[in-house]
């Protein structure tokens, strides 16, 4: 298993850019904390459905996997890339980091 890249909020988002229609990231909080403050255009997948919901995903993608703080989203990434998925990041501080370094309108919580 590789190290898993860890991506701070403005490096995440320069990486999508860059990307385009083959950068994805994916938020794997619970449907509660996406309801509370999510990214625009993100996918969705709570981290307890994505064994089941693995199919939905395209490892030939690029993934930058989100949740609160950082940890279950590592958790989330390092799942990916034991299953074949080769381009895939974690976001550093998560969705918290995100608010508070590039988009400030996000509530915190």
């Amino acid at each position: 298993m590789a190290a898993i890249p860890q991506l701070d909020p403005a490096s995440a988002r320069a990486l999508l850019e860059r990307q385009g229609a083959s950068g994805v990231l994916l938020d794997v909080r619970e449907p509660w904390e996406y309801a509370e403050a999510h990214v625009e255009g993100s996918l969705h997948i709570p981290m307890g459905q994505i064994p089941d919901r693995i199919g939905e995903l395209n490892s030939t993608l690029a993934y930058v996997v989100m949740c609160h703080h950082g940890s279950r989203s590592q958790q989330v990434a390092a799942y990916l890339d034991s299953h074949g998925f080769r381009q895939v990041s974690n976001l550093a501080g998560g969705i918290d980091a995100w608010a508070a370094t590039l988009d400030p309108r996000l509530p915190r919580y």
